[in-house]
C-alpha cells in the first residue's frame, strides 16, 4: 500500500501577499449601486480605440506559422532605436541593446532573478510605488527598501544594493525626475556596483512644463547622454506602447541599455521562452514609427485631466506632485479609505494611495482612463 510521503501537508507555492485590489471589492459594489453607473477611475487601463494603423498591422501579420524570435526582429529593434533618438534624446543606441518585452510589469517582476539577485541583495525602489517592484525582489529571494536617493540609507544597506528602480514620471505621483537628480542617482549606483533600471512608461505624457506640445521640455531617459555622460554601463530603461498607443492588450513593451546586461537578459528569456508573439512585434515597429496617434491620444488626455482636476478641487482634494503620466495623486487630508468610501457614494472608484507604501497614506490616485461619457458624469457628481 502506498503511503503518502512525510512531507505530503507542505504548502506549494510562494507565500505572497494578498493582491491588493480585492480590498477594492466593498467600494466597487456601492459604486455599482450609483443609479447612472459606475465612473471606474482606478485602474489605469486605456479605454480608446487601438489606432487602426496598429491594427491593420497586426492582421497583417497573423499568418506566423513559425516561432519569433526573443531578440525580436532587425525591423523592430532598429524602431525601437530610431524612437529613442526622436523622442527621448537617445542617439547612438544599438539594435543589439534593445528588446521587445511581454509588456513591462512581466519584465519589472523577473527582473531582479533574470540578474542574478537573491538572498542578501538589496533592491531600491521608490518611497511611493507601484508594488510589482517589491513583488519582484521577493521572486529573487532579495530584499525590497523604499528609499528616493541613496544617501537614505545606512552604510550597511548602501553596500548590498544591487538594483535601484526608478520611475519617472512616476506611478501614482506623476513625479518627473530631471536630468540632474536622474545623473545623481546614477553616479551614486554606479559608486556601489549597482544596475539602475528606469520604469519610464508614461515618458510621452508630461503636462505643463513636462509638455513639449505646449512649449515644455520632455520627460528626460536614464539614457540621455545629459544623464549619463554618454555611457549606458549599468543602465537599463523600460517602456511600454500601452499608455501612449492603446496597445495595453497587445503586451508589447520592451527594455534598452547596457550592452553587457542586454546580451545576458536576451540570453536568459531564450531560455525561458519569454517571446512576443511576431504579428504583435510587427504592431509595435508600426506604433513606434508614427507619431500623430500619440499625439492625438495625449490631447484626448489632456482634455480630461484639465476637466478632472477642476472638478476633484471643488470636491475638495489638493493634488499634489502629477505632472506628467495617467493619474491625480490626491488628498482631502483624511484617512485613505474615508476618501475612497465617499467617491464611492457618487458611483466614482478611484485607487488607495495605501497600496503604494506607507507614504501613500492620505492619497487616492484617479486615473484620465476614463471615456469622454464617464469623465463627464465624474465631473457631474463632483461639482455638485
Amino acid at each position: 500500500m502506498n503511503q503518502a510521503p512525510q512531507n505530503a501537508s507542505r504548502q506549494f507555492g510562494l507565500q505572497l501577499p494578498e493582491y491588493p485590489w480585492d480590498a477594492m471589492a466593498p467600494y466597487l459594489a456601492t459604486a455599482a449601486k450609483h443609479p447612472d453607473g459606475v465612473v471606474n477611475l482606478s485602474i489605469g487601463t486605456p479605454v480608446d480605440p487601438t489606432p487602426p494603423l496598429i491594427r491593420n498591422a497586426l492582421v497583417a501579420a497573423a499568418d506566423a506559422p513559425g516561432y519569433p524570435t526573443t531578440h525580436g526582429t532587425l525591423a523592430l529593434r532598429q524602431a525601437i532605436v530610431d524612437w529613442f533618438a526622436r523622442r527621448r534624446n537617445v542617439p547612438g543606441l544599438s539594435a543589439q541593446d534593445v528588446m521587445p518585452t511581454v509588456g513591462s510589469k512581466e519584465l519589472v517582476a523577473w527582473l531582479p532573478l533574470l540578474l542574478g539577485l537573491g538572498a542578501g541583495d538589496v533592491v531600491v525602489r521608490p518611497t511611493v510605488a507601484y508594488p510589482t517592484y517589491d513583488m519582484g525582489a521577493v521572486f529573487a529571494g532579495a530584499t525590497a527598501v523604499a528609499a528616493d536617493n541613496l544617501d537614505e540609507l545606512d552604510a550597511q544597506t548602501r553596500a548590498r544594493v544591487r538594483l535601484v528602480w526608478v520611475n519617472s514620471p512616476g506611478n501614482p505621483t506623476g513625479i518627473v525626475r530631471g536630468v540632474e537628480q536622474l545623473s545623481a542617482l546614477v553616479a551614486q549606483a554606479r559608486e556601489v556596483g549597482a544596475v539602475v533600471a528606469s520604469d519610464e512608461c508614461y515618458g510621452e505624457l508630461g503636462w505643463g512644463p513636462w509638455d513639449p506640445e505646449n512649449g515644455g521640455e520632455p520627460v528626460p531617459s536614464v539614457l540621455d547622454p545629459r544623464v549619463n555622460g554618454g555611457s549606458t554601463e549599468n543602465l537599463l530603461a523600460i517602456y511600454s506602447l500601452s499608455k501612449q498607443s492603446n496597445m495595453a492588450g497587445y503586451r508589447a513593451a520592451f527594455v534598452a541599455g547596457d550592452s553587457a546586461i542586454m546580451a545576458n537578459l536576451v540570453n536568459s528569456r531564450k531560455h525561458a521562452g519569454m517571446i512576443v508573439p511576431r504579428p504583435v512585434q510587427e504592431a509595435m515597429q508600426v506604433a513606434l514609427g508614427d507619431d500623430a496617434h500619440v499625439s492625438a491620444q495625449k490631447t484626448l488626455y489632456r482634455r480630461r485631466r484639465a476637466l478632472l482636476v477642476r472638478a476633484l478641487e471643488s470636491f475638495g482634494l489638493t493634488i499634489h506632485h502629477s505632472e506628467a503620466g495617467l493619474y491625480l495623486w490626491c488628498t482631502a487630508g483624511e484617512d485613505t479609505w474615508i476618501t475612497i468610501g465617499r467617491l464611492a457614494e457618487l458611483g466614482i472608484v478611484a485607487g488607495p494611495g495605501v497600496f503604494y507604501g506607507e507614504a501613500g497614506k492620505g492619497f487616492i490616485r484617479v486615473a484620465l482612463t476614463g471615456t469622454d461619457e464617464r469623465i463627464a458624469a465624474a465631473v457631474a457628481r463632483l461639482s455638485r
